[in-house]
């Protein structure tokens, strides 16, 4: 049982439109209800939450059963975490804040098989247990998928020396800590952030390399608004923000409510 849906490395290097969830909070049930929905891969965010490896992998597992690939994204450039998510059934992985070939580097090291990098070789649920260690060593390099944060001015001024190595499969822009790199914190419509954006676009579109966002309330508008300008895949909000939307609108509903209900004298 070699983990995971294979097709998703084919449709990122195709740059064909990829669909993403994320997950912050964990549990297998968010992420059963995820992969129902049809997406082609649920992202796990291990940068900006608490989730354990052993949670990471009750995630895959939940993730996998549903057709969906899973991508954890892990919480700094570290190779022991990146070995052991890969051993535990990641099909890829998301890594933050790449800003430079010399990062990129160890990073392709730690992920891939020799003779591309310096995987080592070992014998977990990635593996089958061992019932699927030839296939899965054998197919690995081919089938699994390395995603670049970019998320600096930095990393945006050397998209073009991060996408020339094939193991990366593409980017993924994230906005915020672009906005702040460039002194705007949190002015993601600034001049300054989509000068930034559209030139990692339009270095994946050369480089045949997909390109990613995150889209925090999703609508058919605003998601087909991000592939015309050139993004090849998009992650649909996360389990953080439908709650946060959610609690938003219903903040207001109870007030409305509340005031509404007032005791008649």
């Amino acid at each position: 049982m070699v983990q995971g849906n294979h097709s998703l490395k084919r449709k990122l290097r195709a740059r064909e439109p990829v669909l993403g969830a994320w997950t912050s909070l964990a549990h297998p049930s968010i992420t059963e209800i995820f992969a129902a929905c049809g997406v082609d891969f649920v992202g796990i965010d291990m940068e900006h939450s608490t989730i354990t490896l052993e949670q990471a992998q009750q995630v895959m597992a939940a993730s996998q059963a549903g057709q969906a690939a899973c991508l954890p994204r892990v919480s700094s450039h570290n190779g022991e975490q990146i070995r052991r998510l890969l051993d535990s059934g990641a099909d890829g992985i998301i890594v933050p804040n790449v800003s430079s070939a010399k990062e990129a580097i160890p990073l392709i090291e730690w992920c891939k098989y020799p003779p591309v990098g310096k995987r080592s070789y070992g014998i977990a649920r990635a593996q089958g247990y061992g019932f699927q260690f030839e296939e899965y060593t054998r197919t690995w390099n081919e089938r699994s998928v390395l995603l670049l944060q970019i998320e600096s001015e930095q990393g945006a001024g050397r998209i073009n020396e991060l996408l020339q190595f094939d193991a990366v499969d593409g980017v993924m822009i994230g906005p915020y800590d672009m906005s702040g790199s460039l002194g705007i914190p949190g002015q993601l419509d600034h001049p300054l952030i989509l000068e930034a954006c559209r030139g990692v676009i339009d270095a994946a579109r050369r480089h045949r390399k997909a390109c990613g966002t995150q889209v925090v309330d999703p609508t058919e508008e605003n998601v087909a608004a991000a592939f015309e300008a050139g993004y090849t895949f998009v992650v649909l909000a996360s389990d953080i923000f439908i709650l946060w939307k959610w609690s938003q609108r219903m903040r207001t509903l109870t007030e409305n409510l509340k005031a509404g209900l007032q005791p008649k004298t």
